[in-house]
């Protein structure tokens, strides 16, 4: 309803100006005038307040509740035992009408999430956690939580309701105003509480969680998580023909008794080309003649008669149908997707019901040509599942052996050919390992805190990891075979934990029986979430500052993520000169390996903070935060990370990439750097003006380029390559590419956008060159062709300017690397195959790039392969134009510049410690 220029001034309105805030406030009350005033009081409840401020003009009072979102976007805090209003410090509630500072009902809605969801002794227990959105404890209400069962139309059940604490509810919130760890609850369902007059009776119960709220309850349901016993549906058998199925529909927990008429009991091959699926019927009920098979999607199916056999189970009779598999097996080709059929049970009266399996129905698959399978399986609810699909991995043993996984299956293959793959989940980073397989059984052995990267043994990535089987030939990804669990095997199997060097590993479960890996966090409870991290900012931190100064270098390099870059050369040139001090080093989810005497420090820990607020020496190459404040005593250090050729911060002013917000806080954010370390000349006005830089800009050079200078740099090289495992005579292309802003997964993951065609730079490349790619870490996608001898991801490798000494030929695009590798004096191509849109529509640049660039800029593919191979013509066409970009970039470059650094820095320590400023 507000118009988007509107809420834009609105979001900016602590940065605008004087003129400016009487222009916002003249062009609300003419936009409010006319605006339905019914709609208004719908809008949320800060949303209220603001538009209610600025209409009234209450300048002070809405740059208030403005400044408190942005520290609290999805919180506020609520008063009133009775009749609940919004509470934003620094607003006269009481001048706020209550339409506007009320809360409805609507605007406190239940927050509810199950985390398990289990069969014990009978007894359904469902454990979660359930709170009321910005009302921790019910903001005191002294009123029990409450949980009940009911049918549509029927009586209530009551639930016993045991209170817990949940760290995770709070963690979940994912807001650091308020704390809900009060909010765990674990519930208890006895099924026998839902027979009628002791009988059982067909029905759906929904569950309603009622929680406390100042003047009474508010009611809500609970819903699921998406992996684990929380995740899916479950199906028991009750006795006595009955079954139930605890399920989520539409985010609601519920569950149902079905009394089914007939229902799977068992599956076998007869005769080597028929499936037989026996079935159950009550004695005396209604008699099932006919079990009829569809293909998903097809309206047309196959009837097949069902033959009484003999029964050993009293009360109940046995039949079977006979499905020759030939009228399962649908596909036409090996790569064709999965084909589904859905089975009905039709009885002498014309009804039919969905075919369902009983508890224990043990699951089976049948080979097929053209590399498939027919699978008979079933899902959550018990259904019965009939597949055509490529031959499958199924896992049927599971265990740990001391740290190691092993993970055992029947595949029918070929596996000889196969190798196993972890794929995470979000980054899509992988991990191959030898796979085992002989006779249809194939076999892994896990140990998720010793992955090889390159040279070094870290543990797995925090994430989910999900199995696979891939072909030792494959191109990509597009063709591997899931890993799964047995279906009869969930319940009993999983989850399935084990503690290995500190951190917990559990492998799970998603959509039904698909298995992971977890890797559990390196932080503890009490450090994760966002209202735990305001603790440690706010209340910790302060304490560790009153603490003394350690006598220790605190290095962070792209928030902890690697041991690299500028930060890196600083620790060696301090271990080179002796100099007495501890060395920490920011380490992201334990993802870095250190070399020896240096000392890890778990992004965001307690100690990381204490660390931050105690070293004598502070050195990092990206923003430590607007809530980080330099304590006295301190020298900190800024190296940055590039020379820019994209506008940056307070440089974009004036275009709609501009956060005007972030651009007010650079000031306060700069005032904490003794040091802001500029590569050259062309850089330093810059950084003043983008980063409103109002210390001490050192133009040194970037200490990271002085590898170029160092006199081992042949030795690094040698040491490169071999790690790498790069061929001998074999040219290096290094292909680094920025990231596309309009290519995105998410707000912060970005897609790969692959314009070079591999297959072609293969077919004429190979021979001689290996092609390594470097993508952007904020780029998830895997790329095609990886580890096939031609294509080289090296996107996990630790420090790119290691790279560059191997490099023969650079590839970019607008990336930064383009300044740090001119330092080598090697050829370099600028693959800008969208240069107008990212220049003119995406990024502004500083300078004509189409003028300065040190080679040639390529548009297609084709002309890409061509200019590598033709680089030494390349070279000689853009030589001047190289030594330009050289004179004009690459200035400082003579090796000195960490000496340079490290001089002024302990320059400023004994400054410091003579009781003197920097």
């Amino acid at each position: 309803m507000i118009p988007e220029e509107l809420r834009r001034r609105m979001r900016f309105l602590p940065e605008a100006t004087g003129a400016e805030r009487e222009e916002f406030f003249d062009a609300v009350a003419a936009f409010l005038a006319e605006a339905d005033e019914n709609k208004l009081r719908k809008f949320p409840p800060v949303a209220r307040i603001k538009w209610h401020l600025a209409r009234e003009r209450r300048v002070d009072e809405l740059l208030a509740v403005l400044n408190f979102e942005r520290e609290n976007p999805s919180a506020f805090p609520v008063r009133g035992r009775l009749r609940p209003w919004v509470a934003i410090p620094g607003v006269d509630a009481a001048r706020l009408p209550s339409a506007v500072s009320r809360l409805r009902l609507r605007e406190m809605p239940v927050r509810a999430k199950a985390t398990d969801v289990l069969w014990q002794d009978g007894k359904l227990v469902l454990r979660g956690f359930g709170y009321v959105v910005n009302l921790p404890d019910g903001a005191h209400a002294p009123l029990p939580r409450l949980a009940w069962l009911r049918a549509k139309g029927g009586r209530r059940v009551p639930v016993k309701l045991r209170a817990e604490e949940s760290t995770r509810a709070t963690r979940d919130s994912k807001q650091a105003l308020h704390n809900y760890d009060n909010a765990g609850f674990e519930l208890v369902i006895d099924p026998n509480k839902l027979k009628s007059r002791g009988r059982w009776k067909a029905g759906t119960w929904g569950l309603t969680l009622a929680l406390p709220r100042p003047g009474g309850y508010v009611p809500g349901h609970v819903d699921r998580v998406d992996v684990g016993s929380a995740g899916h549906s479950q199906s028991r058998d009750l006795g006595d023909g009955a079954r139930l199925v605890a399920s989520f529909v539409e985010g609601r927990f519920q569950v149902t008794v079905e009394l089914p008429e007939a229902e799977v009991t068992d599956q076998t091959l007869v005769d080597g080309e028929t499936l037989r699926l026996g079935l159950r019927a009550p004695a005396g009920g209604k008699l099932p003649t006919k079990l009829r098979i569809v293909r998903k999607g097809q309206q047309a199916g196959t009837a097949y008669p069902l033959t009484t056999g003999e029964s050993n189970e009293a009360g109940f009779s046995r039949l079977f149908a006979d499905v020759p598999l030939d009228d399962l097996s649908a596909a036409t080709s090996a790569t064709e997707k999965t084909l589904d059929f859905i089975a009905h049970i039709e009885f002498v009266d014309g009804s039919d019901r969905r075919a369902t399996v009983r508890e224990g129905f043990a699951p089976g698959r049948y080979a097929r040509p053209l590399n498939r399978e027919i699978a008979v399986t079933t899902d959550g609810p018990g259904l019965l599942k009939l597949h055509d699909r490529a031959r499958q991995a199924v896992v049927d043993s599971l265990r740990w052996e001391g740290g190691a996984l092993l993970v055992e299956g029947a595949y029918e293959g070929p596996g000889d050919t196969k190798r196993f793959v972890l794929r995470h989940g979000e980054r899509f980073e992988e991990h191959v390992l030898p796979l085992e397989w002989a006779d249809g059984r194939f076999s892994v052995r896990i140990r998720p805190d010793r992955m090889a990267v390159y040279d070094a043994t870290l543990p797995l990535r925090a994430g989910r990891w999900y199995m696979w089987l891939r072909d030792r030939d494959a191109w990509g990804n597009g063709a591997d075979t899931p890993v799964k669990l047995r279906a009869d095997l969930i319940d009993a199997t999983l989850p399935l934990r084990k503690r290995v060097s500190g951190r917990t590993y559990t492998v799970n479960r998603r959509y039904f029986d698909r298995l992971f890996l977890g890797s559990g966090p390196v932080l503890t409870a009490e450090e994760r979430g966002a209202w735990r991290q305001r603790q440690l900012r706010q209340v910790h931190t302060p304490r560790f500052k009153k603490e003394p100064l350690r006598e220790a270098v605190f290095y962070n390099s792209f928030g902890g993520k690697q041991f690299s870059d500028s930060p890196r050369a600083i620790y060696e040139e301090f271990v080179r000169r002796g100099i007495e001090v501890e060395h920490l080093w920011s380490v992201a989810d334990e993802q870095v390996a250190l070399p020896p005497g240096v000392r890890p420090l778990e992004w965001h820990s307690t100690e990381w903070y204490e660390a931050l607020a105690r070293s004598r020496y502070v050195v990092t190459n990206v923003g430590l935060g607007d809530w980080y404040e330099r304590r006295e005593g301190q020298c900190v250090v800024q190296t940055w990370h590039g020379t820019p050729l994209k506008k940056i911060g307070a440089d974009l002013l004036g275009t709609p990439k501009a956060n005007l917000a972030y651009i007010a806080s650079l000031p306060h954010r700069f005032r904490q750097f003794d040091i802001v370390v500029s590569p050259n000349a062309f850089t330093t006005p810059i950084m003043r003006n983008a980063f409103r830089c109002e210390g001490e800009v050192l133009e040194a050079g970037y200490p990271r380029n002085d590898i170029f200078h160092r006199p081992d740099r042949e030795k690094i090289a040698q040491r490169v390559r071999a790690t790498l495992g790069i061929p001998e005579g074999r040219k290096v292309v290094l292909y680094a590419p920025t990231w596309r802003d309009d290519q995105r997964h998410t707000a912060s993951k970005f897609k790969l956008d692959l314009q070079v065609d591999l297959t072609a730079a293969e077919r004429a490349l190979a021979d001689d060159h290996v092609f390594l790619f470097r993508k952007h870490p904020k780029i998830l996608d895997a790329i095609p062709g990886a580890g096939q001898g031609f294509v080289w991801d090296v996107s996990a490798y630790p420090d790119i300017a290691e790279l560059y000494l191997i490099t023969d030929v650079l590839i970019t695009d607008y990336s930064s690397v383009l300044f740090d590798f001119a330092h080598s004096g090697r050829p370099m191509l600028f693959f800008t195959y969208d240069l107008e849109h990212y220049r003119d529509t995406l990024r502004g640049f500083y300078f004509d790039f189409t003028e300065k660039a040190p080679g040639p800029l390529i548009k297609t593919s084709d002309e890409l392969v061509s200019a590598i191979r033709n680089i030494d013509d390349v070279e000689r066409e853009y030589v001047g134009k190289y030594a330009r970009f050289v004179k004009d970039f690459c200035e400082p470059s003579d090796g000195l510049a960490t000496s340079r650094v490290v001089d002024r820095m302990l320059e400023i320590a004994k400054r410091h410690a003579d009781g003197g400023g920097a």
